[in-house]
């Protein structure tokens, strides 16, 4: 095959444009993560507008949080539903889960996709881009043990 500039400049291109596509698949912008330190913050300082905090994985460590379950699985996807059910729209409300890497885990896309379907007006997601023990525990951010 014969290289050209052109044949070159499409395949530097590529990777570029596979990037940005993945990351335009994410059900959240990113404006709507929240740091750890921001919400540890908020825990340690709680006021009458608290989010409601919601573990979408494994294990609700967060001190306050509430265990929906892992959002994979119907049956906890079926109780994240009712737990939002009840709460104002316009509440803000932070997920996470932290099982694993964003990039890997099942559990938060259903779950952020759910508050978007819901119409919450003020949907987050925590940001624990490898895991719950390295972007919380280990910093020393409230748990609930």
């Amino acid at each position: 095959m014969l290289y050209t500039k052109k044949n070159i400049g499409v395949l530097l291109l590529l990777p570029v444009l596979a990037f940005f596509s993945f990351r335009q698949q994410e059900p959240w912008q990113p404006t709507q993560l929240m740091q750890p330190a921001a919400l540890a913050e908020i825990i340690l300082h709680p006021d009458t507008s608290a989010p409601l905090i919601i573990c979408v994985g494994p294990g609700a460590l967060i001190k306050g949080s509430v265990d929906a379950g892992a959002a994979h699985d119907k049956t906890s996807f079926d109780k994240l539903r009712r737990i939002l059910s009840n709460e104002n729209r316009d509440r803000e409300i932070v997920i996470y889960c932290g099982c694993c890497p964003f990039d890997h885990c099942p559990n938060i896309r259903p779950a952020f996709s759910l508050l978007t379907e819901m119409k919450f007006k003020h949907p987050r997601l925590l940001d624990l881009p490898h895991n719950i023990k390295t972007d919380w525990i280990n910093k020393g951010y409230p748990t609930s043990k």
